[in-house]
């Protein structure tokens, strides 16, 4: 699996196709709560691609009056469990810490990825919350 930064439109339209497939379509999140205006101004964007090529994750960052947020996290569910968000997850945050390294790095996990996230250095904090109608918990990059 590879991940990568990504600019151009061509991958920028392949990383919404994913995550419509995986938030969108495979979770009903309202696509207008799924696109917002950080897609085309301050989000900074990324894809994973499988050994033969095929975008199959992606994931996008931007800073925030808190620090720097993970967001929309998203893997095709028959690369799940091949290091797809592996490969995303470590692309990205040596991107956000050459980029911001004294900043608090964190993000809102769905509850099955909690452990995932915890397996990369991350903590939850505070308590349990509801986004989209998806039960979330905040959780920070530990220093």
């Amino acid at each position: 699996m590879t991940a990568q930064q990504i600019n151009t439109a061509e991958e920028i339209a392949a990383a919404l196709h994913i995550r419509e497939i995986v938030f969108v379509q495979g979770q009903g999140v309202p696509p207008d709560a799924e696109y917002d205006e950080h897609d085309r101004s301050d989000a900074t964007h990324y894809l994973v691609t499988s050994a033969d090529g095929t975008p199959c994750g992606a994931a996008r960052w931007r800073p925030t009056d808190k620090g720097v947020k993970l967001e929309r996290f998203a893997v095709l569910a028959s690369y799940r469990n091949q290091e797809a968000g592996a490969a995303l997850l470590r692309t990205v945050l040596h991107d956000v810490q050459a980029a911001h390294p004294d900043a608090t790095v964190y993000l809102h996990s769905q509850l099955p990825a909690v452990r995932f996230y915890e397996r990369h250095g991350f903590e939850k904090v505070g308590e349990q919350f509801s986004e989209c109608d998806i039960e979330h918990y905040k959780m920070e990059l530990r220093k």
